[in-house]
C-alpha cells in the first residue's frame, strides 16, 4: 500500500511536465528580429562580390526559354549593379543607397526596381536594421514569426502564421537559418497568378559568405525564371562610376516612347514585360 501511494506523486509530476511544460516549449518561436540576426550570423559577410550567372526566362508554354549572361556587382550593404549584354539587348540595372535606375539599349526606362529585382535584397542589405526596414517596405511584418515545414524540412516563417501564404513572408531553414523561400506578393484567390515566390537553392560557402548557386522564381507554383550562378569573385575591384546614378543619367537619356509602368502593368505580367524589354518574341 505504501509503495502505491509513493508512485502517485511521481505520476502527477509526469502529467504536469507533459501537459504544461512540453507544449509551451514546442510553441515557443524565435522573434523575427532574432531570426534575422541568426540569419546574418550564418550567412557571413563580404565587402564586395562579382558574380557571373545565367538568367533563364521561361515562356508561357513552359517548353523553352531565353538565356542571358548576367553579371552582378555587389558593394555591401547598399550598392548593386546588374549587366546583361547580348546580341539583341543591353540591360543595366543599378541600385545605390535607395536610388535605382534601369537602362535598356542605351535608354533610361525606369527609376525604380522591378519585382524580380528584389530577390537580392536579402544578401545586399546585410545588416538586421537595414533589412528590417526594407522588408517592412515590401510588406513583410517582421514582428510575426512561426514554425512550419517545406518539403519535409522544418522552417521558420518570418512575416506570417504558418501555413498562411496570403501575405509576404520569408522562410528560413530551421537548422541553418539560411533563406529558403521569399513569397513577395502573397498567394490569395484574387491575385494567385500574380503572386511571386523566390526559392534559394544550392548554397555554397565562398570565402566567408554563403551564397545560393541557384535561384528559382515561381508564379502560381509554375517556374517562370531561373538563375544559375557560374562564378563568384570575392575580392573584386570596381570603378565608382559604375554605380553613380547621376552620372549614368547624364549618359543615358530617358526613353520618351516607353510606356508608363502603370499602363504596362495592366496587360503584361513581369515575365512578359521583361521579354518585351529584351526585344525578343517567342516562336
Amino acid at each position: 500500500m505504501q509503495k502505491h501511494f509513493k508512485k502517485i506523486p511521481l505520476f502527477f509530476v509526469v502529467i504536469v511536465i507533459f501537459t504544461y511544460v512540453y507544449p509551451q516549449a514546442e510553441a515557443y518561436v524565435l522573434q523575427g528580429s532574432h531570426l534575422l540576426e541568426l540569419m546574418f550570423q550564418n550567412l557571413g559577410k563580404s565587402k564586395r562580390l562579382l558574380i557571373s550567372q545565367k538568367l533563364i526566362l521561361y515562356d508561357n508554354s513552359r517548353q523553352g526559354g531565353l538565356e542571358f549572361n548576367e553579371t552582378l556587382k555587389y558593394i555591401f550593404p547598399e550598392t548593386f549593379r546588374s549587366d546583361i549584354i547580348s546580341e539583341s539587348v543591353q540591360r543595366i540595372h543599378v541600385l545605390s543607397k535607395g536610388e535605382a535606375l534601369t537602362v535598356i539599349d542605351g535608354k533610361a526606362v525606369a527609376a525604380s526596381e522591378a519585382l524580380y529585382d528584389r530577390y537580392k535584397d536579402i544578401f545586399l542589405y546585410n545588416s538586421r536594421i537595414l533589412l528590417e526596414d526594407k522588408l517592412y517596405l515590401h510588406g513583410v511584418d517582421v514582428d510575426v514569426s512561426s514554425l512550419g515545414r517545406f518539403q519535409g524540412r522544418p522552417v521558420y516563417v518570418l512575416g506570417a502564421q504558418y501555413p498562411d501564404e496570403t501575405v509576404p513572408q520569408i522562410w528560413l531553414t530551421k537548422d541553418t537559418f539560411r533563406p529558403l523561400r521569399w513569397i513577395l506578393t502573397g498567394k490569395t484567390a484574387a491575385n494567385r497568378e500574380d503572386a511571386l515566390e523566390v526559392r534559394y537553392l544550392d548554397w555554397q560557402l565562398l570565402n566567408k559568405m554563403w551564397y545560393p548557386m541557384r535561384v528559382e522564381f515561381y508564379r502560381d507554383d509554375i517556374l517562370v525564371r531561373e538563375i544559375r550562378v557560374q562564378n563568384i569573385e570575392t575580392k573584386p575591384a570596381f570603378s565608382e562610376d559604375l554605380f553613380d546614378i547621376d552620372h549614368l543619367k547624364s549618359i543615358y537619356l530617358p526613353d520618351a516612347s516607353q510606356r508608363s509602368e502603370q499602363d504596362a502593368e495592366k496587360d503584361l505580367n513581369e515575365v512578359q514585360k521583361t521579354i518585351e524589354e529584351f526585344k525578343k518574341i517567342y516562336e
